[in-house]
């Protein structure tokens, strides 16, 4: 992995993020605060109130995919420092960074490219297994098991509330399948913000300070995740995302992504990660109470529009895709299995 991290270091801010109580927020699109950028998006794009299709999220299955208040949700889960993602660059495709100029080599391009590729593997990686997890949610009959689908609260196993518990562990197959889906999700959502796929520069000179826009209008396809799976040659050489190391994170990115006396292109020069979504819209806005509350990268034009816009389009890619993928590995019982996961209360809606 570029920049490997040392299990010390790891440690060390891992320690500093439980002490604030949540994932650095100058790290990814935001989960547990009160903007939720992640949850956001992904309601926007799944639920049933956002008009996402016949295979939408109903509110409380919804909840387990987008989170809640004082809730990662599966999709924020690798961003909560108990599940050991925080600082995993492929998790949120960070460590990609290449501006062609002085400050890098051409040897660091191979770099970025192999660290986008990781990105786009793990994602890969994450929606297979919930596929494969996902027969477990059906018995030999293709009945649903009501055990594994259950969101009621719960004495034993003790569940107050019923909700999943995204901590890497099994449990109910519902929730598994989710939790591997929304760990996808999170790295699709993360490039639009860590990336230059969709944005554009500031005005003045371009370099690691001001990396050059893609300004592309439709979403990647490096991460046709069900597709052929990309090499370097699908990368283009302009394409960046951020560094992100330990010592940024512990050190709110005052010090940190050198390489032999050589600044690294930052996080926080090209990250687009806050802003106001609505929830059911996906409409943004930079201003809260009259403060803008966008990074400077995203308040260059529309930049933070175009990043979450795109987000939400992939997002609804990755959920149409991963259904597909459900219905033509499972022949007869894949309509179930999409409605198992969608429905609150499947063992009655779902036949």
């Amino acid at each position: 992995m570029p920049n490997a991290i040392t299990a010390a270091t790891v440690a060390a801010a891992a320690a500093t993020v439980l002490l604030v109580g949540t994932a650095p927020r100058a790290h990814a699109f935001g989960t547990v605060g009160h903007l939720a950028e992640h949850e956001r998006i992904t309601r926007a794009a799944l639920g049933c109130a956002s008009g996402a299709g016949s295979d939408c999220f109903e509110p409380r299955s919804l909840d387990q995919v987008a989170g809640k208040k004082g809730t990662f949700g599966a999709v924020g889960s690798p961003d909560n420092p108990l599940t050991g993602e925080i600082l995993t660059s492929a998790a949120h495709c960070d460590n990609a960074d290449y501006v062609d100029g002085p400050d890098y080599r051409p040897q660091d391009r191979q770099r970025a490219t192999a660290a986008l590729i990781e990105c786009v593997d793990h994602a890969r990686a994450r929606v297979r297994a919930g596929l494969r997890r996902a027969a477990d949610l059906l018995d030999r009959d293709g009945r649903i098991k009501p055990g594994e689908v259950s969101l009621k609260p719960s004495l034993f196993p003790p569940r107050p509330n019923g909700d999943c518990t995204f901590n890497r562990v099994s449990g109910r197959a519902k929730c598994d399948v989710i939790e591997e889906f929304g760990r996808a999700l999170h790295a699709v959502q993360d490039f639009y913000s860590h990336s230059n796929w969709a944005d554009q520069a500031a005005a003045g000179p371009v370099g690691v300070h001001n990396p050059p826009g893609g300004r592309q209008g439709g979403v990647s396809p490096l991460f046709a995740l069900f597709g052929a799976e990309p090499t370097g040659t699908n990368v283009p050489g302009w394409l960046t995302t951020g560094c992100f190391d330990a010592q940024a994170a512990i050190t709110g990115e005052r010090a940190g992504c050198t390489d032999g006396g050589r600044t690294r292109l930052k996080h926080a020069w090209i990250n687009k990660d806050h802003g106001v979504i609505d929830a059911r819209t996906g409409v943004t806005s930079c201003t809260e109470d009259g403060k803008n509350v966008c990074t400077a990268r995203g308040q260059v034009q529309d930049n933070f529009s175009r990043a979450v816009r795109l987000a939400i389009d992939d997002t609804r890619r990755q959920w149409h895709d991963f259904a597909a993928a459900v219905r033509q590995t499972y022949p007869g019982r894949g309509d179930r299995i999409i409605c198992a996961l969608t429905h609150d209360d499947p063992t009655t809606t779902c036949h």
